[in-house]
């Protein structure tokens, strides 16, 4: 990526809103291009703005976040990292079905802010355990893969395939790397060949798909 990593903040509370563009704008190599106080705002704002990365309160009024969200990752290609109060909020969940690369609780300190979104513009997960641990609960409640995503499964290779498993415990590509006995240039280059055989815009879908295809077996290593 050239020149700085431009961030769109998203939130209803003023006071919220400012404090993390604030923080934000003072790192370098970010710049806050703008803010919007409700999801319908954010969505026209990251359209005429084409920021690197939305940062999104799931909870706003006119349009709630999720929708933001759909919105925002089918008409630019923005990334979106949601903010919310509780890590149990089950409309998490639904934001990374829309695109979300991952999620962070409101309270979150202020480095950790950063690295989140670096991490997320940069196109990697950000998932904490919760919400990996609800994905699974629903797979498993449900009882079976989704027939269309087996499918769609066909389309991957046996290693790549192999990274998917991997990428859906959440290992880093060095991790990865050293558990498949390969280079991590070899997994960077499995990674982006499964997101584009699949359709998938990140790391973060590509967990959710793992389970939801039945590829990433609950408490399988």
């Amino acid at each position: 990526m050239s020149g700085p990593l431009r961030v769109l903040v998203a939130d209803d509370q003023d006071l919220i809103r400012g404090g993390f563009a604030m923080i934000l704008d003072a790192q370098d190599g970010i710049t806050v291009v703008g803010e919007a106080a409700d999801g319908a705002e954010a969505v026209e704002r990251a359209v005429a703005l084409r920021p690197d990365l939305v940062l999104m309160d799931i909870r706003m009024p006119r349009l709630d976040g999720v929708a933001a969200t759909a919105e925002i990752c089918r008409r630019t290609s923005a990334k979106v990292l949601v903010l919310t109060m509780y890590d149990v909020d089950e409309h998490v969940y639904d934001a990374l079905r829309a695109g979300a690369g991952g999620f962070l609780l409101k309270d979150v300190r202020r480095d950790d802010l950063v690295r989140a979104v670096r991490l997320v513009a940069a196109g990697e997960a950000l998932l904490a355990p919760s919400v990996t641990r609800r994905l699974v609960e629903d797979v498993v409640r449900r009882g079976t893969a989704r027939p269309e995503l087996r499918r769609r499964l066909a389309a991957l290779t046996d290693r790549e395939r192999d990274t998917l498993r991997q990428v859906a415990r959440g290992l880093s590509n060095a991790e990865i790397a050293a558990e498949l006995t390969v280079s991590e240039h070899t997994v960077k280059t499995h990674v982006s060949s499964v997101l584009g055989k699949l359709g998938l815009r990140d790391r973060a879908q590509a967990v959710v798909f793992a389970y939801e295809s039945g590829l990433a077996v609950p408490g399988a290593e």
